[in-house]
């Protein structure tokens, strides 16, 4: 939980509607991260942005993001403007000066920082920016800047396309943008080209595709769409399908707040913790993961790949994947390493996906409870919920089972006894990792993935 002082500096957003908005995501996590006392908050503000940037100022607002629909309106009230937000003609990041703000624009940037994590380069490169709009703007200006070979500016009509392309090559007389109508699209040659969408197709259900024809699309060799709710829109769905790479606009989201942090304050953010962020925004957008927990033969795969099927989740089974890795059997394992260098694969696993997993079911190991290091990992990663078994349901569940080599006990009353002392064992780990506990005995699949799902 954050402090709040005397002494916290303040950071915000000021735009309408701001009540959705990811960034206080951002900007509170990095200065938990980083140890600073700032705090980050959106103001709604309907209108006179000129007289909320002084307000600010006077408030003692260390630093503020504009959004839509202020990022022009905003422009009179700063004492200067950086070169590039001033070719872009918007702002969305205010740094606190002597006498007022110094305005920037950090989404071009942000962009090309995220390209640049992708290994994509825009330098001679033939780019195709889809539609002309307020964002499509920032990208043209990263393309200019960054000495694309040619950029192909497509538009549902012809004439906003040409004004923006009049308009920036004002400040990019070196740069060459062709300016065409969608039923110009073939005029596009036929070569490698980096295509980015920046229109508002793919927002809403039912969404088609600036330009339907297929065979177009055919030259990319990457794309990237502004949009990034839902996580996969029609223009990314059939670059897949292609077999073409490309990402949604969540990461330049993240590293334009990421620049207008270090602006602020005149850190460096490390890429490790820029990660951190983006896995709390995707598991806020995408769905959180739940990891099932429980000794064996509670159902953790069973049940865990149901649960993910009715909700429309990804399903990963640890002991699965540890085998993947190492590829052999968790048995052989055991046989070669010990039980205590299976439970560090377990640790390494754990660490792996909470810094990747987004919207899974986790079936984890049945002692991946016992290292406190694994339950905070978990605990990180999402949801834990502890299925829980009688001593007599997982008998009779496992009484058979000769992959499981913690239950080589030699005998029915040797396995039960077996069974009644781990489980006492770690009974106190399963409590101490869950968020929940569901019962399995005398419950079918169906009831117990309807329970969880409460």
């Amino acid at each position: 939980m954050m402090k709040i002082s005397g002494k916290t500096e303040l950071l915000g957003l000021m735009g309408n509607p701001v009540r959705h908005t990811m960034s206080p995501e951002i900007h509170n996590t990095l200065s938990e991260e980083l140890g600073r006392d700032m705090v980050y908050v959106a103001f709604p503000v309907e209108e006179d942005p000129v007289e909320a940037v002084r307000g600010a100022y006077h408030l003692g607002i260390r630093g503020m993001n504009v959004t839509v629909p202020h990022k022009l309106g905003v422009i009179p009230a700063l004492v200067e403007i950086d070169p590039a937000a001033e070719a872009i003609g918007a702002v969305n990041t205010l740094v606190r000066v002597d006498g007022g703000y110094k305005g920037y624009n950090t989404d071009m940037p942000g962009l090309g920082r995220s390209l640049r994590t992708k290994g994509v380069t825009l330098e001679g490169k033939q780019v195709v920016v889809l539609g002309a709009g307020g964002a499509s703007r920032a990208v043209c200006v990263l393309a200019l800047t960054e000495r694309a070979e040619s950029v192909y500016l497509i538009n549902r009509t012809k004439e906003k396309a040409q004004a923006l392309a009049e308009d920036l090559l004002a400040h990019f007389p070196e740069g060459k943008m062709i300016p065409l109508s969608k039923e110009e699209y073939q005029l596009v040659p036929e070569k490698p080209t980096v295509m980015i969408q920046c229109t508002s197709l793919g927002l809403h259900e039912g969404d088609g595709l600036l330009i339907e024809d297929r065979a177009f699309y055919k030259k990319a060799i990457y794309g990237y769409d502004l949009v990034y709710n839902p996580a996969v829109t029609p223009f990314l769905k059939l670059l897949r399908e292609m077999g073409i790479p490309g990402d949604n606009g969540l990461s330049m989201l993240l590293y334009q707040g990421v620049i207008a942090y270090e602006l602020w304050t005149g850190e460096t953010i490390g890429e490790d913790l820029v990660q951190r962020v983006r896995m709390k925004l995707e598991r806020r957008l995408y769905g959180e993961n739940v990891l099932l927990v429980g000794y064996m033969g509670c159902g953790k795969s069973t049940v865990g790949r149901k649960l993910a099927e009715e909700q429309g989740m990804d399903f990963l089974d640890m002991d699965a994947l540890i085998e993947q890795e190492m590829g052999c059997t968790i048995r052989k394992i055991f046989e070669e390493r010990g039980e205590a260098g299976f439970r560090e694969l377990e640790t390494a696993c754990l660490r792996k996906l909470r810094d990747t997993a987004v919207h899974t079911v986790i079936a984890t190991g049945g002692g991946a409870v016992l290292r406190k290091e694994n339950r905070e990992l978990m605990k990180d990663a999402g949801q834990v919920i502890w299925l829980q078994a009688s001593e007599k349901t997982t008998f009779d569940r496992v009484k058979s089972d000769r992959n499981r080599p913690l239950l080589d006990a030699g005998g029915e009353e040797a396995l039960r006894q077996k069974i009644h002392t781990m489980l006492e064992t770690r009974r106190a780990s399963y409590d101490a990792a869950a968020d929940r506990v569901v019962t399995v005995d005398g419950k079918t699949v169906e009831m117990i993935a309807a329970e969880i799902s409460k």
